[in-house]
């Protein structure tokens, strides 16, 4: 099946279609820029979008390639660090929304990004946490990005590096943690939210991905909902500015072909 738009153009649409108007948005590198840079310019311009490096309500205006970009900085509201980033602003209850991805997550939403394999003798070592546990603890909402596979999507996580809603309902208040918890998972197959039992469900399945194929990437029996329809395709204009203005060298998004 051909489509007039790559799957990684659709996963950078809904992740700005997920910043609302006047919300605190924590960004992490890649598809979330993009999104975030969607949303600025067509839906949300009164966003604020903060870094883990410390620049708040970037505004960039080029494709940044990583969190600590230069090109973050120019027309920004202030340029701090990770005591402003984390500490005044995240810790404090202000972020509404924190964007982080995931090597392993389960029904919950836990995520792992430390190590596959047993902790001390692993089979690979990952980059571990950086800011994800952070912003996993304590922003108003979570949306977590992933390429997905059965390897991925897991029953049971190899290392708990940034918590979901851990067992289910009533587990982060009872471990402390004030608010927060995944509220939509995006991957290169389908969109997932949560019920209210707190597991992941399928909401959506991406054009050309059938329910079957998203079953046989996931390691439990996905539960799927009862309204569950193909994934809204991006408009001519999200589609344009992410070509043309955004990333036109395919940094994020890659090649056409």
């Amino acid at each position: 099946m051909t489509l007039p738009y790559t799957l990684a153009e659709l996963m950078a649409v809904h992740a700005g279609r997920q910043i609302k108007d006047g919300e605190v948005a924590f960004i992490g590198t890649g598809l979330p820029m993009l999104g975030a840079m969607l949303a600025k310019r067509l839906h949300a311009p009164h966003a604020v979008m903060i870094y883990e490096s410390g620049v708040i309500d970037a505004r960039p205006k080029r494709t940044p390639i990583s969190i600590g970009d230069a090109c973050l900085v120019p027309d920004s509201a202030m340029l701090g660090g990770l005591v402003e980033a984390i500490g005044f602003l995240l810790q404090a209850g202000h972020v509404d929304l924190g964007f982080i991805g995931a090597a392993q997550i389960d029904i919950h939403g836990n995520i792992n990004t430390s190590v596959i394999g047993e902790y001390h003798h692993p089979q690979v070592r990952l980059p571990g946490s950086g800011g994800a546990n952070d912003i996993g603890s304590l922003a108003q909402r979570i949306v977590i990005m992933l390429a997905q596979d059965k390897r991925k999507f897991v029953e049971k996580l190899d290392y708990l590096t940034t918590p979901g809603y851990l067992w289910g309902k009533g587990a982060r208040q009872e471990v402390g943690l004030p608010r927060g918890g995944p509220a939509k998972v995006i991957t290169n197959l389908g969109i997932y939210g949560f019920d209210e039992n707190l597991e992941m469900y399928l909401e959506s399945y991406h054009p050309g991905i059938t329910i079957e194929k998203i079953k046989e990437n996931v390691s439990w029996d996905i539960k799927i909902s009862p309204q569950v329809q193909e994934t809204e395709p991006p408009t001519p204009e999200e589609l344009r500015l992410l070509r043309e203005e955004f990333d036109p060298q395919g940094i994020f998004l890659g090649g056409r072909e």
